[in-house]
């Protein structure tokens, strides 16, 4: 098992289309945990997560053994993709039959965090963060810091110059190229942030 850790996601799916079941194991483990926090924060719902998740890994088995799998170095994305469609489809089924409820299991619908949007919305917006968390994460160092102590440390400029030992101005030119790259990334890779 210790050799199939070593192969690319895209490896180990042509090995599992080949007939390796240990390989689609071995990428199960990898991406299982990711996928589950995903689907939990979107559903809210331990149970509920559990489902979608196997849901998710039969439309993967399905695809990769109907040879329909494009491997493109992306499969963690494609991945996401197809349990976010999943869960999407199944909220925006359920919408019409949603009713408020007044017992204490509430649907997922009749949520508080979720009553300013549709579902739709706030899976569009979980997308969005990890989009732009993916960004940050791209960033040099130096940039990144100063975009996570501003933006999710909530610091002043003041007060990240200080902890990072540099000028100023060098923490805000520093958040300027942190902006000018990301706008750069977005625009190469065609992402759109905004809804």
């Amino acid at each position: 098992m210790l050799y199939k850790n070593q192969l690319s996601d895209d490896q180990l799916i042509a090995a599992y289309a080949n007939g390796d079941n240990e390989a689609f194991d071995t990428l199960l483990s990898r991406h299982q945990a990711n996928a589950y926090s995903y689907i939990l924060r979107l559903v809210k719902d331990e149970e509920l997560a559990n489902d979608f998740l196997q849901e998710t890994f039969v439309k993967v088995i399905t695809t990769i053994k109907q040879g329909r799998y494009i491997g493109d170095g992306r499969f963690a994305s494609w991945l996401g993709r197809i349990a976010h469609n999943l869960v999407f489809d199944h909220f925006r089924q359920g919408k019409n039959s949603a009713t408020v409820s007044t017992d204490e299991e509430v649907s997922v619908l009749n949520r508080r965090e979720l009553s300013e949007g549709t579902i739709e919305d706030a899976i569009i917006d979980d997308q969005i963060m990890d989009d732009v968390q993916r960004l940050v994460g791209m960033l040099p160092d130096d940039q990144r810091a100063v975009v996570e102590m501003r933006f999710y440390q909530d610091l002043s400029f003041k007060e990240i110059a200080e902890r990072t030992g540099v000028s100023i101005n060098t923490a805000l030119g520093r958040m300027r190229y942190a902006i000018i790259n990301m706008r750069r990334r977005v625009k190469e890779a065609n992402i759109e942030l905004a809804r």
